[in-house]
């Protein structure tokens, strides 16, 4: 996770580098000006410890995060131009290279009742973006429907896996196996998380099939592959917006899979989400599968067809 690593002040890196080391699997890196510094992984809570170079489950001792740290950890991660990052602080996050997604909290500046810009960034929060080749392995068959897929809608609250998992069925469905041809994938990469794109080449394994538009904002991606990819499949993150949902269903009336996430509390928010509703009577969605994380801190999925029914 070297990108991770080298956007931290020097003095720094080494502390971080270990926490990749000592098989805690970061999950989240949480920086706080004036606390101390704390790394989520497993369901678990770590601190690091810089005069023995550590992890410890203590928070006494641990390192606390300076705003000198802050200043330098942004301009690095910027590239020393914040200016260029003005669009993504906008929606309280910016992505950096290897799609680790970085939230961003502090004084927010707004207009017309509107967030424009951040000033004053006091707390940030380092999503790793990891690459599981094989986690959807036990999935896929679930999604399957003859030589194609159901549409499909993968949910669960923040921070559970969506987009790793998500990832990783597109890089099966692209690449095919025995029982499933290889199929053509337009991946709409809104945030750079899906592919990690650096200069528009994604850097995580896609598959041989998949096309990837980066950087789009999400409905107008979707038309956009519709347009000029003929995809048999579309793939997109964390759907949400009114403009979101029309174009899903643009491209179901076009012959196009889907394959999505969302984020919901339990499978039965979905009853509670305007939009969704309608496509629950319509019967658009096939499969609907909920991701949880088990008391051990690792992730399992329950699977429902389009009447919500339990599956497995």
């Amino acid at each position: 996770m070297e990108e991770i690593v080298s956007v931290f002040p020097s003095a720094l890196r080494p502390l971080c580098r270990v926490g990749f080391e000592q098989g805690a699997e970061p999950e989240e890196i949480r920086l706080r000006v004036g606390r101390p510094v704390m790394v989520l992984g497993k369901g678990k809570e770590y601190f690091w410890n810089q005069k023995e170079v550590k992890l410890q489950k203590a928070r006494e001792g641990g390192y606390v995060w300076q705003e000198a740290d802050m200043k330098e950890t942004l301009s690095r991660m910027s590239r020393y131009s914040m200016y260029s990052l003005e669009e993504e602080l906008r929606n309280g996050f910016i992505t950096i290279q290897g799609g680790h997604r970085v939230g961003i909290a502090g004084r927010a500046v707004c207009e017309q009742g509107k967030v424009c810009s951040f000033r004053n960034i006091t707390c940030i929060n380092i999503r790793v973006a990891r690459q599981k080749r094989g986690c959807a392995k036990e999935l896929l068959p679930w999604l399957r429907q003859g030589e194609s897929i159901y549409n499909t809608l993968i949910i669960s609250p923040p921070g559970v896996g969506k987009t790793t998992m998500l990832r990783d069925c597109i890089r099966m469905l692209s690449d095919g196996d025995r029982k499933l041809p290889g199929m053509k994938v337009g991946v709409v990469d809104e945030r750079s998380e899906i592919a990690a794109s650096f200069f528009g080449v994604p850097q995580n394994d896609l598959g041989d099939r998949a096309d990837v538009l980066d950087n789009c904002p999400k409905a107008e991606g979707m038309r956009l592959l519709l347009r000029s990819m003929s995809p048999q499949v579309l793939a997109v993150d964390e759907l949400g917006g009114r403009e979101d949902y029309l174009a899903v269903e643009e491209a179901l009336h076009c012959g196009c899979r889907i394959i999505g996430t969302m984020h919901a509390g339990d499978i039965m928010e979905l009853q509670e989400k305007a939009y969704l509703q309608g496509w629950l009577k319509r019967g658009f969605f096939g499969r609907f599968v909920f991701l949880k994380r088990t008391e051990g801190g690792e992730r399992g999925f329950m699977v429902y067809d389009g009447r919500l029914k339990e599956l497995c």
